[in-house]
């Protein structure tokens, strides 16, 4: 544990890194070399209209598929360390959360079926994020990712309140044949041999016609061992696969008509989750009377073989007609999606039946998968005209409509557990040897209308206002049953909100190379219906505790930002600096607690939070051989207000001036490129990334009484009554290096990922307040490969 000092000393030298990385930043272009290319400029599409990057008024990164494939971005965890302002916590494959400028509340789990998301994540025009379970994308044939900070309210709606995230992919054209063949073998140390097969072919059926195809597999190499009751160990059990396809349809039947259906499907199975065990309760060093297992590295302690799989699919259509001025586009978006996580949840049982009850090692011992299944069916309809003029106003309107359906179960187990114990099991909906059962399928309806115009003033400053109003509707139905539960049969639970987000920007040109913007703007997140306590679990002063706090329903979170800017090119257009400076105020941050002995989970509103900071991002072409980008954000998230029990003391780190979890206050990259043109048409390249990741917390409790002394069971007659953890994660740096060379439509190239075998501490993983269990989710070891590329 660091004393104060330390502590004073840390952050001197994390201040003087900050500030040499921000000197050199803008020191480079006065020294650099003179070339004549330009960097990369990309179009996007944040306001729903073409417009360059750099002209985008507010806060926005944007990167090409060439541009991730370079920097070792094969997922939207990697892909965040390249981007400032932007982290996800990593939960397991498929599980991982989204956060945009250190606005979170907390790590939301499985059984946390009603939270919202913060971040609003986009297939092209689809939304497709879903709290816990955003899909996993794969990044192949995307021609960019676009990263929205702040609040996307307006255009965006309630799950947007810190920013968006858009996957945009190619589309068909019907100009050319083209197609594209990736292969990748990948080896992890201490793991196993992974890889891809990709593709893609565009195929043009007529003049007005054009059918484009995506195809990708994906081996993930394990390598978390899980060591097993008797001593035996299951090698590489996180290892899985990823199958999918994209098919999309152009259909131009008149010059102004355009249709554009498609179809995706992906399927992700993975057996078993990237997380080390430190301490679980039924294998540890410190029985005596049990056998003791000490765990290693890269282990885990497991009686049975975990499970995540999701299936995705997805059916959307874009019609646009083109009036002339005025362009009129309707996204109509189907999606059908199957989650299913298998969690060993043995330890956890244990600690009740044999911890807590006292019930002999026949019985705390039987396996006890815990089965979460969500099955979510949606329908959005998005409508809205927009200008497509050169005329001083620049205009979008328009409705949404959304039609959700999520039905989520969780069933925990315990074959034999009557037979050996001889308490009945079986309830009013609970099967035999389900101790706990539950049932909640979810309705949510939303209508919602959005506007923003852009007025051009003069050929130096735009204004640009908005406003989306949106009305909202939640039923659901609460069935929980079995011994642990509280039981609840077929209570109806309702929510609804109305809210308006508006936006106002202004911009202005101080040059034909720089422009300054402010902003002023709103997001929102629906809130939700908290569980019920888990009763029979609970202890009388957990009951008392969290039974007062646990309302049955908790309220809207409301964010309003305020930033400002600054966008620049320089040295003939080879460099860009984009600054932001934000300040957001946050109302009601919906935080996850812990509820103890109860083995639940509450969300309560915490009145004020805030999260301020700045973020920079250049680029610059040194050479015609070489460029170099770096990002760097600085973040304060912190709480305004507490949260207190009856006596008065803050519930579980719910205390003003804690920081908010998830989010580092620190977080860079900087990425070094060269490709050099040799006569005979070869071209080498390499590139170098670094990334640096600040510490963090997983929740907001976390920083209370840190490390944290808990008090074991006595079940094995352990040689030590109390356990200390750490729960602060640590920051680490991961390096990246890509190097080959390509000869006319042919790429090949060697990678090495996370080149230093940095062991990460990505989130704490834990069980029944740390007593049952305590590990963490890490990143892959050094993973070396091979990637053949070929284009025509």
């Amino acid at each position: 544990m660091k004393t104060g000092e330390d502590e004073h000393g840390v952050q001197s030298q994390c201040a003087a890194a900050q500030a040499s990385l921000l000197a050199i930043i803008m020191a480079m272009p006065a020294t650099a070399a003179m070339a004549q290319t330009d960097v990369e400029e990309l179009i996007v599409t944040a306001r729903k209209r073409d417009e360059a990057l750099i002209d985008v008024p507010f806060s926005i990164n944007a990167l090409s598929e060439a541009k991730m494939r370079e920097r070792g971005a094969t997922n939207i965890e990697e892909l965040s360390r390249n981007i400032a302002g932007f982290t996800v916590q990593n939960l397991g494959p498929g599980q991982s959360q989204v956060a945009i400028r250190g606005i979170s509340a907390g790590q939301i789990v499985r059984d946390q079926p009603g939270v919202k998301e913060q971040v609003g994540v986009y297939l092209d025009e689809s939304v497709i994020s879903l709290s816990l379970f955003t899909p996993d994308i794969d990044l192949f044939d995307l021609n960019r990712v676009e990263v929205l900070r702040g609040p996307q309210g307006t255009l965006y709606g309630s799950g947007s309140l810190s920013g968006t995230v858009r996957y945009i992919t190619n589309q068909p054209n019907t100009a050319e044949m083209e197609g594209a063949a990736e292969a990748t073998v990948n080896s992890v140390r201490h793991g196993e041999v992974g890889g891809e097969l990709k593709g893609m072919i565009n195929i043009p059926l007529t003049e007005q016609a054009a059918l484009r195809i995506v195809g990708f597999a994906t081996d993930f190499p394990g390598f978390i061992d899980a060591v097993q009751p008797g001593g035996a160990t299951n090698e590489d059990v996180n290892g899985g696969s990823r199958l999918g396809f994209r098919a999309s349809l152009l259909f131009q039947p008149t010059e102004n008509l355009t249709i554009t259906p498609r179809i995706i499907y992906q399927t992700i199975d993975v057996d078993g989750f990237n997380r080390v065990d430190v301490y679980n309760y039924l294998g540890n060093q410190y029985t005596t009377t049990r056998p003791r297992v000490t765990l290693g590295d890269l282990e885990q302690f497991t009686q049975l073989q975990e499970k995540f799989k999701d299936e995705f699919r997805l059916g959307d259509v874009t019609v646009r007609y083109d009036f002339g001025d005025v362009a009129l586009t309707s996204i109509s978006t189907f999606q059908d999606r199957d989650v299913l996580v298998v969690r060993d949840a043995t330890a956890l049982t244990g600690s009740i039946t044999g911890g807590s009850i006292g019930l002999p090692e026949a019985v705390f011992t039987l396996d006890a998968p815990l089965y979460d299944e969500t099955n979510v069916k949606s329908f959005t309809q998005e409508l809205r005209l927009a200008s497509d003029g050169d005329g001083p106003l620049q205009w979008v309107v328009g409705g949404f409509y959304s039609n959700v359906d999520r039905d989520y179960s969780q069933i925990l187990d315990v074959a034999g557990f009557e037979a050996a114990t001889g308490i009945p099991t079986a309830g009013a909906r609970a099967p035999k040897d389900a101790l706990y059962y539950s049932t909640v399928p979810y309705k949510q309806k939303q209508y919602a209308v959005f506007g923003e115009a852009t007025w051009t003033v003069n050929e130096r400053l735009d204004v640009t206002a908005g406003v989306r109003y949106a009305s909202y509707e939640e039923n659901r139905i609460l069935t929980f049953d079995g011994i642990f539960a509280d039981t609840t049969i077929g209570v109806p639970g309702a929510t609804e909100a109305d809210d308006f987000a508006p936006r106002v920007i202004v911009a202005y040109k101080a040059t034909d190379d720089i422009t300054f913007n402010a902003q002023a703007s709103k997001g929102f997140r629906l809130g939700g219906i908290n569980d019920p306590l888990n009763r029979p679990l609970c202890s009388a002063a957990d009951f008392a505790t969290f039974n007062a706090l646990s309302k049955p329903s908790f309220d809207n979170e409301t964010v309003w930002n305020y930033e400002a800017g600054m966008k620049a090119e320089f040295a003939e257009r080879r460099g860009s600096l984009t600054v932001a400076a934000f300040y957001s105020d946050i109302e009601n941050l919906q935080a996850t607690i812990d509820a103890g002995s109860c083995s639940s989970r509450v969300i309560v509103n915490v009145p004020k939070a805030k999260s301020s900071g700045l973020e920079a991002e250049f680029a610059f072409r040194l050479t015609d051989d070489f460029d170099v980008a770096a990002s760097a954000s600085l973040n304060s998230a912190k709480l305004k207000s507490s949260v207190n029990d009856a006596t008065g003391a803050p519930i579980q780190g719910l205390r003003d001036g804690n920081r908010l979890p998830t989010v580092p206050k620190f977080q860079a990259a900087f990425s070094l490129n060269y490709a050099h043109e040799l006569q005979g048409g070869w071209t080498p390249f390499a590139n170098l990334t670094w990334q640096y990741v600040g510490d963090r917390f997983t929740q907001i409790s976390d920083q209370e009484n840190n490390p944290r002394t808990v008090t074991l069971f006595g079940t094995g007659a352990p040689t030590v009554s109390t356990l200390s953890f750490p729960l602060e994660l640590p920051d680490y740096q991961v390096v990246n290096l890509r190097g080959g060379a390509r000869f006319g439509n042919f790429e090949a190239a060697v990678f090495v990922q996370n080149l230093t075998d940095e062991r990460a501490l990505l989130s704490i993983d834990r069980e029944r307040g740390l007593r049952a269990r305590y590990g963490y989710q890490t990143n892959q070891p050094r993973t070396v490969g091979v990637t053949l590329r070929q284009t025509f």
